[in-house]
């Protein structure tokens, strides 16, 4: 068995690499839940302060992650959340 000499630089390049690759899995395995709603004003104002309340910012890191306005007075947007909290 033959064991090849690394230099530090070598490791730190291999052991940023392992954590980028780790972080990239974390993210792809579905760490954030996300939903888009299309509602009038109203009840879109009514959404968000539901969700707000089923997965609280400090836990769940609830946001609105983007919204717009379409015609007709209705607000689409897109609410994001961590899947758990710990």
């Amino acid at each position: 068995m033959s064991f090849e000499r690394k230099s530090p630089r070598d490791v730190a390049r291999s052991l940023a690499e392992r954590s980028r690759n780790h972080a990239r899995a974390k993210m792809q395995a579905g760490t954030w839940r996300r939903e888009t709603f299309t509602l009038p004003r109203p009840d879109a104002r009514a959404k968000a302060r539901e969700w707000f309340e089923l997965y609280p910012k400090a836990a769940y890191m609830t946001e609105i992650e983007s919204w717009r306005e379409l015609s007709g007075d209705q607000i689409e947007f897109t609410m994001r959340r961590l899947s758990t909290a710990d």
